[in-house]
């Protein structure tokens, strides 16, 4: 069985999937770019996780702060900024729809927006970077399943 991260990980590229802006172009893989026949399209990827334990006796309950990227790629001659907020805009709806993750966290929240352009190329390619903070619980003997 998977570890509970890739199943909170799954809900969020399948919530992701199907948005007016970016429809089925939803990737989870960030080692290669996307084509350009892909964009405008979603980059989903898990960034970091902080683990705190919440009891003392073993097995112990552990309280994770996982943080998954939603990176957003525009590339355009112009109106990226404004394509790059309908995009955000479209995500963070979705993502609040249902913030347990069909019952595999605790509590979804966007903590923070970043945006950066490159001029390279025929056309600018904007990136907006959303981070989502999804906190859930686990057994450390069982990380595959979310309690």
């Amino acid at each position: 069985m998977a570890h509970a991260r890739q199943g909170i990980r799954d809900n969020i590229v399948t919530t992701l999937t199907g948005l007016a802006a970016t429809g089925s172009r939803v990737f989870r893989n960030r080692v290669y770019p996307i084509a350009q026949d892909k964009l405008p399209g979603l980059l989903i990827y898990t960034e970091s996780e902080e683990i705190e334990p919440s009891t003392m006796t073993p097995p112990r309950t552990q309280m994770r702060r996982l943080i998954v990227v939603v990176e957003a790629y525009v590339k355009a001659v112009s109106n990226y900024d404004e394509t790059l907020d309908t995009i955000s805009e479209q995500v963070e709806e979705a993502l609040a729809v249902d913030v347990t993750r069909n019952g595999l966290a605790k509590d979804t929240r966007i903590t923070s927006f970043e945006s950066e352009f490159s001029g390279e190329g025929d056309q600018p390619v904007a990136v907006g970077r959303i981070s989502v903070e999804v906190v859930y619980v686990t057994l450390e003997n069982a990380v595959n399943q979310s309690v």
